[in-house]
C-alpha cells in the first residue's frame, strides 16, 4: 500500500532517510493485468547534483475495471536493486494511455532520476491512479516479475546535515533547527540559493510541497518551531516529483534526568525465588521502550535480570525474585530509546527470606 511505502520512507533516525521495503498486508488489485513492461533507456543516466533526469517508462496492461474512463492512468515503482545511493525506491509521473483502449492498453511516462539514486533500480510493480503521498491505496502494487532495470549514476550528491538548539530540547520550550545542503562529494556548499521543503508532524509522511524555504549561498536555512512540535518529525526534503530527491528526518532530543524512572516494589520482603512485582513510571518518555530490572553483583555491577515495556500510561511492572536470604538490592534501569536518554530509578532493596 501506497501509505506503507510513505510511512517507511519517511520514519527514520537522525541520519539520511533510506527508504526500506513496505510489509505486504494487502492483496494487488485483480481488475489490473500487466503484461510488459519497458523503461525506453538502454545506457546507464548520468545525473549531477539537485538535478533529476526524466526516463521514459512504458507498461502494457489489461484493466477491467467496468467504470474506468479513458483517461485512467497508472504509475510505476522502481525498486533499487543494486548500488549506495539514498533512495531505496523511484516513483513514476503518471503514466498516460497512447495506445489501445483502457482494457488491453499501452501507458507512457517518465521517472525523474535524481542523482540521489545511484545504482540500478528494477521495476517491481504497477498500481492504477498516480502517485499520491497518504492517499492510502486499498491494495498493494501488481507485481511485476524479471521488470526492466535502470541504471543511474550519480555525481555531486547532496549531502544533508542539521543541528537543533538547543540540544536537547527542554519541554515546553521552542526550538530551531539549523538545516544544511551541500556537495556531498567536494563537501562544500553548492554555491547559489537552494529551494527545500521544511515540514513537520504529517507534512512529513503524508504530503509533499511545502512549506518552501531558500537557503543561503553556503546551504544554510534556520526555522523556528514551537514547542509542540517537539514531540513530531521534523524534515527536510530536496523537491522533485513526483516524490522527494532527497530527505533527511530527526525527532528532537529530549532531557531525561535520572529521576525520571520510580520503581516500588510490592513487597519488601519475600521467600527465596518468590515472585515480587516492581511497579513504576516513567515520565516524558514514550510508550513500548523497555525497562530492564537490574540486581546489584558484589560491589558494583549491575546486571538485568528481568524486562517490561513502558505501557501508554507510563507505567511499568518487571518481577523480582529473590536469589537468597538477606538484602537485595535492585534498581530499574531506562536505556536510551529513540531520542530518549537513559535514566534510573532509586535503588531499593528486596529481602530474601
Amino acid at each position: 500500500m501506497r501509505t506503507r511505502v510513505l510511512a517507511a520512507l519517511l520514519v527514520t533516525p537522525l541520519a539520511a532517510l533510506v527508504l526500506s521495503a513496505p510489509a505486504a498486508q494487502a492483496a494487488p488489485d485483480p481488475n489490473l493485468t500487466v503484461t510488459q513492461t519497458r523503461i525506453i533507456r538502454t545506457t546507464p543516466v548520468a545525473v549531477s547534483s539537485l538535478n533529476t533526469v526524466p526516463v521514459t517508462v512504458e507498461v502494457d496492461a489489461k484493466y477491467a475495471w467496468p467504470d474506468a474512463g479513458p483517461g485512467t492512468t497508472l504509475w510505476a515503482i522502481l525498486h533499487r536493486s543494486a548500488g549506495t545511493g539514498q533512495l531505496q525506491y523511484l516513483f513514476t509521473m503518471p503514466l498516460t494511455k497512447y495506445e489501445g483502449t483502457v482494457q488491453n492498453g499501452k501507458w507512457r511516462g517518465v521517472v525523474n532520476a535524481p542523482s540521489t539514486a545511484n545504482g540500478k533500480f528494477q521495476l517491481t510493480g504497477v498500481m492504477v491512479g498516480q502517485f499520491s503521498p497518504g492517499s492510502g491505496d486499498m491494495t498493494d502494487p501488481t507485481p511485476v516479475t524479471d521488470g526492466p532495470v535502470l541504471t543511474v549514476n550519480g555525481t555531486n550528491i547532496p549531502k544533508l546535515t542539521a543541528r537543533v538548539l538547543p540540544d536537547p530540547v527542554p519541554f515546553g520550550k521552542g526550538y530551531s533547527i539549523r538545516w544544511s545542503v551541500i556537495n556531498g562529494s567536494t563537501g562544500k556548499p553548492y554555491g547559489t540559493r537552494l529551494k527545500v521543503w521544511l515540514a513537520n508532524d504529517n507534512g512529513c509522511v503524508e504530503s509533499f510541497g511545502g512549506p518552501s524555504y531558500l537557503t543561503d549561498t553556503n546551504g544554510y536555512v534556520t526555522k523556528a518551531y514551537r514547542s509542540t512540535d517537539g514531540g513530531y518529525l521534523n524534515c527536510l526534503q530536496i523537491p522533485a516529483e513526483p516524490s522527494p530527491a532527497a530527505f533527511l528526518s530527526l525527532f528532537v532530543n529530549r532531557p531525561v534526568r535520572p529521576t525520571v524512572v520510580s520503581a516500588t516494589p510490592s513487597k519488601t520482603s519475600a521467600p527465596v525465588g518468590a515472585v515480587v512485582p516492581v511497579n513504576g513510571t516513567v515520565s516524558n518518555a514514550p510508550a513500548n521502550c523497555p525497562v530492564n530490572l537490574q540486581r546489584l553483583y558484589g560491589a558494583t555491577a549491575w546486571r538485568n535480570v528481568g524486562t517490561a515495556n513502558v505501557r501508554q500510561s507510563g507505567r511499568f511492572t518487571v518481577n523480582a525474585q529473590p536469589a537468597y536470604k538477606g538484602n537485595i538490592p535492585y534498581r530499574v534501569s531506562f536505556p536510551a530509546c529513540s531520542n530518549y536518554k537513559a535514566a534510573v530509578s532509586k535503588t531499593f532493596t528486596i529481602r530474601g527470606t
